[in-house]
């Protein structure tokens, strides 16, 4: 074996152990964080799969640099891919954005499953009972018992009023 090879596995293993690191202190403090703000445990699974999944991203592109990887053939395939999947997912901008703000409205999101609230939309306002939050939606049971499914991204851009009553 050559020095630059020697060099490169030690980097690897570096960056393996770190990666493998950091994963436990960040799945353990997003758990801390959800039963510290009695968050659903169903939407802390969901979070720290989306979260894996970035960090282990992250950790391919570091691999692929130490190894001097190819990044023109990956780029031509990925660039098909996603064309492909853009031709054929119209509205893949639209998931991508409810999954992001599903993100957000995980740490900075004031309501709770039962929280009573009422969204601000012109003339589709809703106001009701939050039921769940999933990855792309928010569920409202309305006062005529009507389960509504609100987009993430929506939740996000439109004002949001409690109306529970105050202590």
């Amino acid at each position: 074996m050559t020095e630059d090879t020697i060099q490169q596995i030690s980097i690897t293993a570096g960056v393996l152990v770190f990666y493998f690191v950091t994963r436990f202190f960040i799945t353990r403090f997003n758990k801390r964080y959800a039963v510290r703000n009695k968050i659903q445990k169903d939407r802390a699974v969901m979070i720290s799969k989306i979260i894996n999944f970035i960090l282990s991203l992250l950790f391919a592109v570091g691999i692929a640099l130490v190894w001097n990887f190819n990044w023109k053939d990956l780029f031509f395939y990925l660039t098909s891919f996603f064309t492909i999947l853009g031709i054929g997912l119209v509205a893949q901008w639209s998931i991508l954005s409810n999954v992001t703000s599903a993100l957000i409205l995980f740490f900075y999101y004031p309501y709770r499953i039962g929280s009573k609230v009422k969204i601000i939309d012109g003339d589709n306002s809703v106001t009701g009972i939050v039921r769940d939050i999933s990855m792309f939606a928010i569920k409202i049971e309305d006062e005529d018992g009507h389960l509504v499914s609100y987009p993430n991204n929506l939740a996000i851009q439109k004002p949001m009023a409690s109306m529970e009553p105050k202590e």
